[in-house]
């Protein structure tokens, strides 16, 4: 059976274009940094409907929602209590559908988060398996062990949690349960056919609510095979990922992809989702099957320094690895778990033992070494012209249109990732990226709210806000505009041809209507090729030439 667009309830601009997601611009709303429209001090889905004409503005082709979901935000709402309901905080199931309806009546299509790797410790499963005994069909939805040492009062393994401490929590009775991220989302048993069923009842329930498409969280993690005796920490990183490692990226996880396609295909148009798997590049493609997912996060660029050989080299890659699985790439440069990239580009290159750039930055505060905000915001600008020009999927970060940078001086007593309490503030978390947005030059909370934020604004927040520069020539905000309409009318087949430019640090490609994206990586002016100058990220030399950390796109 096969089910039409389920917002046909309300008016829609949609196109039926099937293919809509392989050249699309996406922007990550973060739900709880976006606006408050009840004065809560929190975002909510109100807030995302009262914008929609500030997104259809900015030019783009989706929304992709992080999770708005019921839970006791142990991790920023990845720690699910409900998958088929909206947490009160952030509205009504009424309250999405309006936004649905507004957003689709836009044009814009919606993705949501989906966190399929784990529960909350609030969910009804959860609660049941604590209240059943060692053993019991409820447990097995999860990952229960017994201990090991005297009487069990051990772990069963070694291993430790991505956020800091260790990866298994013991409960009443005994047993252990797995996490591999906060103690409060365990992990999910996916060889129990129970959870597979539940997680195709989601997918039903939100497509059938007019949802678009799914961001499917840690995809590479759902398939595991946990010997009898577990090897140790050190054991398990010196494992390879080609398929058999019994935590990541086993060869089965695509068995449940291939059920999830079926229900996609059963929509016209067909559902997307789009795989968060931090996998072997050479492996990538296999979520990016049309058999499975059907697109995979890319993110080559986001680690990458701002060097030319390491762009075209990752561009290359990336487009070579699309056209083997059919899929396109996808491109993105900052989102709710790494610091801005006009901070990253504003600060030298991560040494090699630093994990995400800009860690050490952060753990000072943001005073060592000194944050060259001009440059980083030049760099930024320039690096995302270039990623708009490319074929394939880009995904953009709310505020990144406004130029944000990183908030490193958080205090201690406000901060909410489990990351910075995990390790008892050696790393300091991902809270600077996830600030909610400023809409005006001043206020209580710079236009977010009525009320004051839950996460606090610093003063300099107000030079970036809309306000500020909606309207202005040559502000972040109005580059962004003009390069997402540019784009809009530009795209075409998804192929580019590289261009010798004769400078090292000059790339420049041509796309096959003869539009040329031109990026200058160094710090002197070049002489930029013949053609029609149509936008820049930063204003050209008297001279006409293209200064450095600048991109141009022309037309031929």
């Amino acid at each position: 059976m096969t089910h039409t667009q389920s917002s046909d309830l309300t008016p829609s601009a949609l196109s039926a274009d099937a293919t809509w997601w392989r050249q699309a611009a996406v922007y990550q709303i973060y739900p709880r940094a976006f606006a408050d429209s009840d004065g809560s001090g929190l975002g909510d889905l109100r807030g995302v409907t009262e914008k929609v004409g500030y997104l259809s503005a900015l030019g783009i082709d989706a929304v992709w929602l992080s999770p708005f979901y019921p839970s006791a935000l142990a991790d920023g709402g990845y720690d699910v209590d409900d998958y088929r309901d909206v947490d009160p905080k952030l509205g009504t199931l009424a309250d999405f559908d309006e936004m649905v309806a507004a957003l689709h009546g836009a044009g814009i299509r919606l993705i949501v988060d989906l966190v399929p790797n784990h529960t909350s410790d609030r969910h009804e499963w959860f609660k049941a398996a604590l209240a059943a005994p060692k053993g019991s069909p409820e447990r097995d939805r999860y990952i229960f062990r017994d201990g090991t040492g005297p009487d069990g009062a051990e772990p069963p393994s070694d291993w430790g949690s991505t956020f800091g401490g260790p990866a298994w929590h013991q409960v009443a009775d005994g047993q252990w349960y797995h996490h591999f991220f906060a103690k409060e989302q365990p992990d999910l048993n996916w060889d129990n056919p129970q959870v597979r069923a539940d997680f195709l009842h989601t997918l039903r329930f939100w497509s059938e609510r007019g949802v678009d498409g799914f961001r499917v969280d840690v995809a590479h993690g759902l398939a595991k095979d946990l010997p009898a005796e577990l090897p140790s920490q050190q054991a398990l990183d010196a494992m390879p990922q080609d398929g058999t490692h019994p935590m990541w990226d086993r060869d089965e996880v695509h068995e449940i992809y291939a059920e999830w396609r079926e229900v996609f295909n059963s929509y016209d148009p067909p559902r997307i989702a789009v795989a968060e798997a931090w996998v072997p590049a050479d492996r990538r493609w296999r979520y990016a099957s049309a058999h499975g997912l059907g697109q995979a996060f890319n993110f080559d660029l986001l680690e990458a320094d701002f060097d030319a050989a390491q762009f075209r080299e990752i561009i290359t890659f990336n487009l070579e690895l699309a056209t083997e699985s059919g899929s396109s790439t996808t491109w993105v440069f900052s989102n709710h778990d790494v610091v801005r990239h006009a901070t990253r580009y504003g600060l030298p290159p991560r040494a090699g033992d630093e994990r995400k750039a800009g860690s050490a930055w952060l753990r000072t505060g943001g005073t060592d070494p000194v944050l060259d905000h001009e440059l980083g915001l030049r760099r930024a600008r320039a690096a995302t012209l270039l990623e708009l020009a490319l074929p394939g999927s880009a995904y953009l970060y709310q505020g990144e249109e406004l130029g944000l940078h990183e908030v490193p001086d958080i205090p201690a007593g406000r901060r909410q990732d489990p990351t910075f309490f995990r390790t008892e503030g050696a790393e300091i978390g991902r809270d600077g990226c996830r600030v909610p947005l400023p809409w005006t030059t001043d206020g209580v909370s710079f236009g977010f709210g009525s009320a004051e934020p839950d996460l606090p604004q610093p003063q300099w927040f107000g030079s970036y806000s809309v306000q500020a520069q909606d309207g202005v020539p040559g502000s972040t905000l109005t580059m962004y505009r003009e390069a997402l309409a540019l784009r809009s009318r530009l795209q075409s087949e998804e192929t580019l041809e590289w261009l010798d430019t004769g400078e090292d640090q000059v790339l420049a490609f041509t796309r096959p209507n003869g539009w040329m994206s031109v990026t200058n990586f160094g710090a002197d002016a070049v002489v930029l090729p013949a053609g029609e100058v149509l936008l820049t990220s930063s204003p050209l030399t008297a001279e006409g030439h293209l200064p450095g950390s600048t991109t141009a796109w022309l037309r031929r």
